[in-house]
């Protein structure tokens, strides 16, 4: 697995389906306008060798926001017993194609494990291409896991501020562009519609293929451009929850921009403020 790629194929994944280093992760999650439970599915279907991470339970539970980070301490203990240590290269993918998955790749790399790379095309791809899945989790086997925060990849509500009040950063938002205009409601009840004054729109299913897999480079750095971000000046990434806003941190480290931090606590949060400013239309 080339080291600086954020992306593996399926191929390269059924090469290596059993190497001993090879950790796979289930990191499907949907959104509770989908209902779908991804713990059942997993239980239901999964690649060989696939531990399941609940996004919703890896995380700060004593906050009001969902799935934010959670404490270095609990993240280390979470993955020590799903047997993801250090030394380890961890490969995660989704149900949906490419959606939740790359939220875990983040989630890793901003607790110091690099070694981390999203499926391409995620589980559909790798069932349309016939291989293989199982219904039992593999056997239980914990492994120590090393917590070296990255704060650079964090970015809070008053980083975020600060980028749109002194043009320090770009902030793009990930959801789909009805809902950043303020046309269609947010999916969490007590959430405004609209968007952060002075953020771009650029909806996370554009960066993808009809399969669900990442668009070739030149395709993604196109879909930035058109949109107006300069690559070549720091950006930070935002969307609904922080789930999404990391296939834009996906796609910008597929473009040689692996430091892209994500706003973890995205519109849930932002949104859920009155004291906040908010616009709607296009950006």
């Amino acid at each position: 697995m080339p080291q600086q790629d954020p992306l593996v194929s399926t191929q390269w994944l059924a090469d290596h389906l059993t190497a001993p280093d090879v950790r796979i992760i289930d990191a499907s999650w949907h959104l509770p306008t989908d209902n779908r439970d991804a713990a059942a599915e997993y239980q239901a279907a999964h690649i060989p060798g696939a531990v399941f991470f609940d996004i919703d339970e890896i995380a700060d539970l004593e906050s009001p926001l969902p799935h934010m980070l959670p404490h270095p301490v609990k993240f280390s203990a979470r993955m020590r017993k799903l047997g993801l240590g250090d030394g380890g290269r961890f490969i995660v993918y989704d149900s949906s194609g490419l959606f939740s998955a790359p939220r875990v790749w983040w989630m890793m790399r901003a607790m110091g494990h690099d070694d981390v790379a999203v499926l391409d095309g995620g589980l559909p791809k790798w069932i349309a291409e016939g291989r293989p899945v199982e219904d039992l989790p593999p056997p239980p086997r914990e492994r120590h896991f090393t917590v070296r925060y990255h704060s650079a990849l964090v970015s809070d509500l008053n980083d975020v501020r600060r980028a749109l009040e002194t043009g320090s950063k770009q902030v793009i938002d990930a959801r789909p562009a009805a809902r950043f205009r303020g046309e269609e409601p947010e999916p969490r009840p007590g959430v405004r519609a609209g968007h952060m004054p002075g953020a771009k729109s650029l909806p996370w299913r554009g960066l993808l293929d009809a399969g669900g897999a990442l668009l070739p480079a030149e395709s993604l750095r196109r879909k930035f451009e058109e949109t107006g971000v300069d690559l070549a000046k720091p950006v930070v990434t935002t969307c609904g929850s922080g789930v999404s806003a990391a296939v834009l941190a996906l796609a910008l480290a597929r473009l040689g921009q692996p430091g892209v931090p994500v706003y973890d606590g995205s519109w849930a949060e932002w949104g859920s403020r009155d004291d906040l400013p908010l616009a709607t239309g296009p950006a």
